[in-house]
């Protein structure tokens, strides 16, 4: 976005004024008047150095601000309307959070002040002799309160929009004419303080009519100039002799019910309707042209009406399960539900056979797991599902298994999100042991579809000339891809469970519960796994949101049987300076895409010899 003056006229309705009109105005505007009675305390100790600090009610706000923040989390957690993860509490190296810089005369404040205090959350820069504001400012995500008022300022860099926490801005008696629309990000902003400046006579308007909370909903649903981002690169690695192919996406597309205006308050209210999103959804999907599509948080209704018939055209067929509380539901609350679906390129590959992994209800019927408190207060009350599908190339006769899984999103529950993980391995693995007896496809051509793809359309290209089942000697020896929202970070149970093969009873994450052999043996598959980002190091993040940026979703891989060819890569890290969080209208989910492209190593490479365990390790 330019530095330009913006303008508002074009897109926002309200009356002309002369200036006349507009001084009359200003004397009974509700809004206005604050404007001028809140401006004038300020103006009242204006030379007193460090003022904010020595009044009673801000030390004791200094004094508190760390048991604060915690509070104020905790307030958060409790409104949490979705399952992903959710911004923790931090450990504080000190116990202080604000910082009074206000009556010093300065001209300038070292940018070390923004990139090392991000923990800030009330700074006070108020009457000094300032002529900017830093864009580092954007640093400082976890601000409430800022107080720039008597500098010098004439321009609010548009970083200003990534401060998404703010309640209270003060910006009184500066040389400001408008401000920046990315203003519009700051959903929670209760007091915006422009007096004093020779404001252009639009905005002055706006916040006379509109007052704060009006502007900053002008501002954010008006807001339709940020700059597309660059595409992410696609990144290519080495890789030995392949006898196939095969690329798969993975992408929490952020359901419908869930994208609400309370839960994405800084996302303009046309990014959040989901008739948009679903389009840039589909667009993503077909854009990536995936052999195979997992995605989470989709409902029934989409999947069935929108994903699956445009889907079809492209040659997909689908497999959908949602979560097991639709199960007690009518069919109209039922449809709403979301679960997990697997897409899949009918023009190559069958859907042998397909599996859901209802973790709740699995859990609770275990033997070893009879009479465990943890697993009826903690665990089935949980209804995330997976989806599991066996395919097989038409034209190699190459087998696979899909997996794709939302683990449950509560950072307070790791214990959960593991015991769900192991089940899901222990039920894949037991499955794998079955498909690899299973018989070769003796007619491909003439393949039944399941009954849940049987409304999509035919494929209008031929099936090609088929070539024969390949055998698999043990469960592991078949390839298996897993993808899916595992709401866990890098170093978690969940994370290493997959990538080693194992986790002891005692794991931390488990907190001294008890599931049964889970924590008297401990947890065990036996398919070397690994993440396909991993090869380049993980992504930057892959859930991006004002009060939670890291990777909890992950693509993986039999890393005996598979090498990585390709992945989808980083957004761009110019663009996001100015973008506090996703959905918005480039990125329809708070979460990214994320794409693999393997080469699949010819069988007499990938044939795995068992242990007596059966428990292969990294």
């Amino acid at each position: 976005m330019s530095n330009a003056t913006p303008h508002y006229s074009n897109s926002l309705n309200h009356n002309n004024h002369t200036d006349e009109q507009l001084d009359m105005d200003d004397n009974y505007s509700q809004h206005w008047q604050q404007q001028v009675q809140v401006a004038a305390e300020s103006r009242q100790s204006a030379q007193q150095p460090h003022r904010h600090c020595k009044e009673r009610d801000a030390v004791r706000l200094l004094d508190r601000g760390a048991h604060e923040a915690n509070d104020e989390n905790k307030n958060d957690e409790g409104k949490e309307e979705r399952n992903r993860a959710s911004v923790t509490d931090v450990i504080r190296r000190q116990d202080w959070d604000a910082l009074d810089f206000s009556g010093q005369g300065l001209k300038a404040i070292a940018r070390p002040v923004f990139l090392q205090f991000t923990f800030l959350r009330r700074l006070f820069l108020d009457n000094n002799r300032l002529s900017r504001l830093d864009p580092a400012i954007g640093y400082l995500r976890l601000l409430s309160h800022l107080n720039v008022s008597g500098n010098q300022i004439a321009e609010i860099p548009p970083e200003i929009g990534m401060l998404v926490n703010l309640k209270d801005l003060q910006i009184f008696d500066n040389q400001l004419t408008s401000v920046p629309t990315e203003m519009g990000h700051l959903y929670k902003l209760e007091f915006l303080g422009l007096e004093g400046n020779p404001l252009d006579r639009e905005i002055k308007t706006l916040l006379s009519e509109h007052g704060t909370k009006g502007l900053i909903t002008l501002l954010r649903d008006v807001y339709q100039d940020t700059p597309e981002p660059p595409p992410r690169e696609w990144l290519e690695f080495e890789h030995s002799e392949a006898s196939e192919s095969l690329s798969v996406l993975s992408y929490n597309i952020l359901c419908d019910k869930y994208a609400t205006i309370s839960q994405y308050g800084y996302t303009p209210a046309k990014s959040l309707a989901w008739d948009g999103r679903r389009q840039l959804v589909l667009d993503e999907m077909t854009a990536q042209n995936g052999d195979v599509i997992c995605l989470q948080e989709v409902d029934r209704e989409s999947f069935q009406d929108y994903f699956q018939y445009h889907l079809a055209k492209a040659g997909y067929r689908g497999i959908f399960y949602p979560k097991s509380r639709a199960k007690t539901m009518a069919e109209k609350e039922a449809k709403l539900v979301d679960g997990c679906a697997i897409f899949y390129k009918a023009k190559n590959y069958i859907c042998l056979d397909k599996m859901v992994v209802d973790f709740g209800s699995t859990a609770i019927n275990r033997l070893d797991m009879k009479g465990e408190h943890d697993i009826f207060n903690r665990v089935m009350p949980r209804d995330n599902i997976s989806v599991v599908a066996f395919l097989e190339n038409r034209w190699t006769g190459a087998r696979i298994m899909i997996g794709n899984a939302h683990i449950y999103w509560d950072p307070t529950y790791a214990d959960v999100k593991l015991v769900q993980v192991a089940i899901l391995m222990e039920q894949i693995s037991k499955k794998a042991e079955e498909w690899s007896a299973k018989p070769p496809c003796a007619d491909k051509a003439a393949f039944r579809y399941s009954e849940d793809d049987a409304t999509a359309d035919e494929s209008p290209d031929p099936p090609p000339e088929p070539g024969p089942s390949l055998e698999y000697s043990s469960g592991p020896s078949i390839p298996l891809v897993l993808c899916g929202d595992f709401n866990s970070a890098v170093g978690t149970g969940v994370y290493d469970l997959l990538t080693k093969g194992e986790l002891p009873g005692s794991h931390e994450d488990l907190t001294s519960r008890n599931y049964g052999n889970f924590t008297r043996d401990g947890m065990h598959h036996p398919f070397k796994l690994k993440s396909a980002y991993n090869t380049m190091g993980e992504l930057k993040f892959t859930n991006y949101t004002p009060n939670f940026t890291g990777v909890i979703d992950y693509i993986w891989y039999s890393s005996n049987a598979m090498e990585v060819k390709g992945l989808l890569g980083n957004v761009d890290a110019d663009y996001l300076r100015r973008v506090p969080g996703f959905p918005n209208k480039h990125f329809p989910s708070d979460h990214l895409a994320l794409k693999a492209e393997f080469a699949i190593k010819p069988q007499r490479q990938s044939r795995m010899k068992e242990t007596d365990r059966g428990v292969r390790k990294n």
